[in-house]
């Protein structure tokens, strides 16, 4: 199993099994790294722009993967544990501890460089258990109690934010 600097868990055996496609591939299959980022890698920029920065992963006549490409990030942007399934509840303008947190599966390999960003969302529960156990990111779980009840005192606040009172029930006044 991958681990991390300090020698604990992330939880899975191949990162790229949860790697979704490169947060630097455009729609239309080109390579935005290599453009917006000339300088901090010029002989892989050359590369692709006499390619037209076409991403070799994507081209059907290539052989490339995502573990292939120098420059690969993978950053999962859903809002919910990929463990347990608990989905965040934010309070606006509220500094409170998120329940979700990014979860990063691939380290440095060899001793210093980083392999590639790979990153996905668990729940604070999921993600101490992940680190501090055996326990797997494909472990078929239901949230942790302690989740349930901070997700429904925070929408039980939510909710409390949403009803009306007036103003002058709100302030009373002893005029």
């Amino acid at each position: 199993m991958e681990k991390t600097p300090r020698g604990t868990s992330v939880g899975v055996d191949d990162p790229y099994e949860f790697a979704g496609v490169c947060d630097y591939l455009t729609g239309d299959g080109r390579c935005r790294y290599a453009f917006d980022h000339y300088e901090h890698d010029p002989e892989f920029a050359r590369e692709r722009a006499t390619d037209d920065y076409e991403c070799p992963v994507v081209d059907p006549e290539s052989d490339w993967s995502w573990a292939d490409c120098p420059h690969f990030r993978s950053r999962n942007r859903d809002r919910e544990c990929v463990r347990c399934g608990l989905e965040e509840k934010r309070i606006a303008h509220d500094d409170e501890r998120p329940l979700l947190e990014e979860h990063h599966l691939s380290y440095a390999r060899d001793g210093d460089t980083l392999s590639h960003e790979i990153t996905i969302y668990l729940c604070r529960w999921c993600h101490a258990n992940v680190h501090n156990s055996w326990a797997r990111i494909t472990d078929d779980v239901a949230p942790d109690p302690e989740a349930i009840a901070a997700l429904e005192e925070r929408r039980g606040r939510e909710q409390s934010e949403l009803g009306f009172e007036s103003a002058a029930d709100r302030y009373e006044t002893d005029e």
